[in-house]
């Protein structure tokens, strides 16, 4: 994936019922401006249709979404980055598929009792809203060698 982006705002995990199960936000924001947010952007994406396109615009922002079972994985870029869409669906499923790769078919239950973990991930990828990484080895290496620590 090449980072045709200048800024990730934020990454969200939201559940059907509307319940945020992860936030990662790389700029400051107030938790009543967070949680404002949260909820308009959950309401937007739960309410289309699967006809309708994973692109929308809210406030400054441009937000891409794609559903994954139970869970809508959100991106949320400033309004006016010239990104190339496509390839931020593409680095939303990279994204899945490193967590389904670390937890062996992630699913929402796995995302709530493990966090910390599911951050650090997420933390792999991004650095101050930039794209660092995008290689599933290279992210889940430190994770595994910590899990390996742990078990001795």
């Amino acid at each position: 994936i090449i980072n045709t982006f200048k800024m990730i705002e934020f990454l969200l995990m939201v559940n059907k019922q509307g319940q945020t199960r992860l936030a990662h936000y790389t700029k400051f924001m107030s938790i009543k401006e967070r949680v404002t947010l949260e909820g308009a952007l959950v309401r937007k994406c739960l309410s289309r249709t699967n006809l309708q396109c994973s692109f929308l615009e809210h406030r400054q922002y441009k937000i891409i979404y794609r559903r994954y079972a139970s869970l809508y994985f959100i991106l949320g870029l400033d309004i006016e980055d010239d990104c190339n869409e496509l390839s931020l669906l593409e680095l939303i499923h990279n994204i899945v598929e490193t967590l389904d790769k670390y937890f062996e078919n992630v699913c929402e239950l796995d995302i709530m009792f493990n966090l910390e973990k599911a951050h650090f991930i997420v933390d792999e990828f991004f650095m101050n809203g930039s794209l660092v990484d995008a290689n599933r080895t290279n992210i889940l290496a430190p994770l595994i060698q910590i899990d390996k620590l742990t078990k001795k």
